[in-house]
């Protein structure tokens, strides 16, 4: 039987290889899981009378592209907090980000770009379904090294004028996962008018949005807005898992241009799986609400101020901007992260298996990956543990 060779070369998902690296070992004290970005905060309190209340929308398939409803709290949700007002046909609601990270490129990579295969760019280390997507429309997916010299965003301003003319697409993830990097202003502008010098459109992946330390960060949406980008350049993608702590509601939406957003539909009503019609209600009420987002932020601040006291004066530790985790540097991840779990018990995730190797590096190689998602008490146990272990 004939399998298809572009995914022959594809690593494992990150948390199997962690499973394989860790499983077999015992753990040498009380575990402790700082490995996935599964928020452990309190869900909103509106969830289940709100669920409870529509029970009976099981009963009925749910609206493709979102009810009306609910594109419209998604969008007062953008006007608050962008002030750019967006009509109904340039969004669509989706089953968690990742199906429209992926899907997005289905839809609207083309097949060539100026006679040549498509690339596709993408950070270096970068959120995994971006190379998988690249790969199953065909496209090059290009690496480009987000590390500490780059401020931890990818640097596509500086790639080759040639490569620059095939790009389709270029990923972009702020506030970045793993580091917690932010686009300012500035580099959102940059990439717009690099975006429009060599014709390619910017996905955004902006799921961690709402975490953050001392002030909001700027979005591509209002960027693009203020500098009259074409609409069409850009695709803003949403969720609900980090901002509400309901990962398992999988609910988010993807902003577009109305054109991109034919496209996208289209592609959805085929391939796509639309969200229960009970959990759209919750969604609705989710995006309406600021308290809960409010409270559970503070509980993030909370433990980036214990991480930042806990190591304090460790050379390379960079205090992160937004998002949940930490990207600390070791010698080799994978042998950090066996050391921590055969001595301490605590668990965490190799950089490496978040990158690839690019001109003979793996930018994430010498890095592991901790998410602070746990309560706060149980938190700093495990990086004072991690400390005394790694570092001490």
């Amino acid at each position: 039987m004939a399998f298809p060779e572009r995914f022959s070369n594809l690593p494992d998902y990150a948390f199997p290889r962690l499973r394989k690296l860790l499983d077999h070992l015992p753990p040498g004290g009380p575990q402790i899981s700082m490995t996935i970005g599964e928020p452990k905060h309190a869900m909103p309190g509106f969830v289940g009378p709100v669920l409870a209340a529509n029970l009976d929308g099981f009963g009925v398939y749910p609206p493709n592209d979102g009810t009306p409803e609910l594109l419209a709290r998604i969008g007062d949700w953008v006007q608050r907090r962008y002030g750019v007002a967006l009509p109904e046909n340039r969004l669509m609601v989706l089953n968690g980000t990742r199906e429209g990270l992926f899907n997005a490129l289905i839809a609207l990579c083309p097949e060539r770009k100026n006679g040549k295969q498509p690339a596709v760019l993408m950070p270096n280390p970068f959120y995994q379904v971006y190379a998988v997507a690249a790969l199953t429309v065909g496209a090059e997916p290009v690496y480009v090294p987000a590390t500490a010299a780059t401020g931890h965003l990818p640097d596509y301003a500086g790639l080759a004028p040639d490569l620059l003319d095939r790009v389709a697409v270029a990923y972009i993830c702020s506030p970045a996962n793993p580091q917690g990097a932010v686009a300012d202003r500035a580099y959102w502008e940059t990439l717009l008018a690099l975006a429009e010098k060599h014709d390619f459109v910017i996905f955004a992946d902006e799921c961690y949005s709402e975490i953050w330390r001392t002030a909001p960060p700027p979005g591509i949406l209002q960027v693009a807005q203020d500098v009259g980008a074409n609409p069409e350049r850009v695709l803003a993608f949403h969720s609900l898992s980090k901002r509400s702590n309901l990962p398992g509601l999988r609910s988010g939406f993807v902003a577009a241009g109305p054109e991109s957003m034919i496209r996208l539909r289209k592609l959805r009503a085929f391939a796509g799986a639309p969200l229960p019609l009970p959990l759209q209600r919750v969604a609705e009420a989710a995006w309406a609400d600021e308290d809960h987002v409010t409270a559970s932020r503070a509980l993030y601040q909370a433990k980036f101020d214990a991480a930042d006291r806990i190591f304090s004066g460790m050379q390379g530790y960079a205090s992160p901007e937004g998002g949940f985790f930490l990207w600390l540097p070791v010698e080799d991840g994978e042998a950090a992260a066996v050391k921590l779990w055969t001595q301490t018990g605590v668990r965490v995730l190799p950089g490496a298996y978040l990158s690839r190797e690019a001109d003979g590096q793996n930018p994430g190689q010498p890095y592991i990956r901790v998410a602070l998602v746990a309560p706060q008490d149980e938190t700093e146990r495990g990086l004072i543990r991690l400390r005394d272990c790694i570092y001490g």
